[in-house]
């Protein structure tokens, strides 16, 4: 009875493994990333003061033909990397300083809500003489509308309900609809792998780019210093393009910690938020040509799930704004695999 109870199992095990090959090896089915940002995270409520994204990126190299042959086409895009494409849907929120006035307050900034959806093409590149040193692309598009159709006013009114907060009470004085488009590229650079600085690694990831659209037009650069336990040998925490968290880079050990530092610096040509309506009346504040951010923060990575807290400081984007802005962000990356 034992002899034959093995005999059927070996002939399961071969039948399993002929008919069902999934199962013997899991498959990766891409990254999924949830990003949330808030400025009562950081104690305050104006300017910036919500932005949520959910995104999908696709495993390496595991992209439609048809996006292979449009990124072929595409300036300063290499494609002789690992390729990956990205989805993504996403909402952000700008109010005024002063909550309270039901009337239009000209020295301050507009509301304004921003929804939109989001299709991206990422590039890493290496270089043959130094395999340390990865490049990596990012184009996005992004397809939506800023107005009362992007359900800011709902969004933050819901929130504010659930959480017992005074609604803010000038949301009829808000950007008029207006279809957005918005192109961005950014491009960072890994020059080395992480080192050993005592006890823990540190790596510094730098990056540039640029945006084209009637919401935002716009150069950047900056970088992040990292340092930790068990850096993995990717390209940081998100940059311009959000949500742009690959998990194929697991640490060793399968997990990380580690803490981060990160300051970008911008000129920016428009901004539909502070400069109003593209095609309307409406209102709009004199923007500073010149902002920086400066942020730190936080990000553990267990297996395949990453998790991180940055609390980030912008300088003043309008002439007259009182403050600086301040915000948080938590996001959350897992890799599914089955």
């Amino acid at each position: 009875m034992h002899f034959r109870h093995l005999c059927l199992c070996g002939v399961f095990l071969c039948v399993q493994s002929l008919v069902f090959p999934a199962i013997a090896a899991e498959e990766d089915r891409g990254t999924y990333n949830l990003l949330i940002e808030n400025d009562r995270f950081a104690n305050t409520d104006r300017h910036y003061t919500h932005g949520t994204r959910f995104s999908w990126l696709s495993p390496a190299d595991d992209v439609p033909e048809w996006s292979r042959k449009a990124a072929e086409h595409l300036p300063l895009f290499a494609t002789t990397g690992t390729l990956r494409i990205g989805y993504g849907l996403g909402q952000s929120i700008f109010t005024p300083e002063d909550t309270d006035a039901r009337a239009l307050v000209p020295g301050d900034r507009p509301y304004a809500g921003w929804l939109y959806g989001a299709m991206s093409l990422h590039s890493v590149n290496n270089d043959p003489d130094d395999p340390e040193f990865k490049e990596l692309e990012s184009i996005e598009i992004n397809l939506g509308i800023v107005g009362p159709q992007a359900f800011g006013q709902e969004t933050q009114d819901l929130v504010h309900n659930i959480r017992v907060i005074d609604r803010f009470e000038g949301w009829d004085n808000q950007l008029k609809n207006e279809p957005g488009v918005l192109l961005m590229y950014e491009r960072k650079w890994r020059l080395a792998d992480p080192a050993r600085l005592g006890p823990l690694q540190i790596d510094f990831v730098p990056y540039a780019g640029a945006s084209l659209g009637n919401v935002l037009t716009h150069f950047n650069a900056g970088g992040s210093v990292r340092y930790g336990h068990n850096i993995p040998k990717d390209f940081g925490p998100p940059g311009l393009i959000k949500g742009l968290t690959s998990m194929d880079a697991i640490p060793e050990e399968n997990w990380s910690l580690y803490a981060f530092a990160g300051a970008e610096g911008r000129y920016v040509a428009r901004n539909i938020f502070l400069d109003g309506n593209t095609f309307a009346d409406s209102h709009s504040v004199k923007k500073n040509r010149w902002v920086a951010d400066l942020s730190i923060g936080i990000a553990l990575i267990i297996w395949r799930v990453k998790f991180s807290y940055t609390n980030a400081l912008r300088t003043r984007e309008f002439v007259g704004q009182d403050n600086n802005a301040r915000f948080g962000s938590i996001s959350a990356s897992w890799q599914m695999k089955f």
